[in-house]
């Protein structure tokens, strides 16, 4: 299987942790590098259009586009998200290739770096639930963009399954 990533390059210290954990998550499912493509655009607002012209290329079995929009004393962080996550899902949605969802859209820099967690680490801490032996259903903090790699294997395989 290929992938593509497109990562904005705005926030980019945030994003760029988002990338280590992507490309960590594709190391750790047996993904070779080179069947995994980075690809850069300015802002969260440019990943639609870049995740379109990688679907279009029918090369990719997913797309993960990581990106990072904080709130500010303004409107703009409302145009920004909505119009990302809608254009992100419209191209899934026009081309059946998954395009996933990896933007962050939280009101501080520090909610922000609590999701880009620790790449290094691979993937996220889970609280354990000691007394019953299992992990609990969601993660106390992780990084995003190593989920948002597992969401892409995932839909990836689950296409392929359907499709055979």
């Amino acid at each position: 299987m290929r992938f593509a990533i497109v990562r904005a390059l705005f926030n980019g210290e945030i994003t760029a942790a988002l990338l280590a954990g992507a490309v960590r998550a594709f190391a750790d499912a047996q993904v070779h590098a080179r069947d995994v493509d980075v690809f850069e655009v300015p802002g969260s607002f440019e990943l639609p259009l870049c995740s379109l012209w990688c679907a279009q290329t029918r090369r990719y079995d997913a797309i993960v586009c990581l990106g990072c929009v904080i709130r500010g004393a303004t409107p703009h962080f409302e145009y920004v998200a909505a119009q990302a996550a809608r254009g992100i899902a419209e191209v899934a949605l026009q081309t059946g290739v998954p395009v996933i969802f990896g933007v962050l859209t939280t009101e501080t820099a520090q909610q922000a770096w609590e999701r880009a967690g620790d790449a290094a680490s691979g993937p996220p801490q889970h609280a354990a639930t000691r007394a019953a032996g299992r992990e609990a259903a969601r993660p106390a903090y992780g990084n995003k963009g190593y989920e948002a790699a597992q969401s892409a294997l995932r839909m990836a395989a689950l296409r392929d399954q359907i499709h055979k």
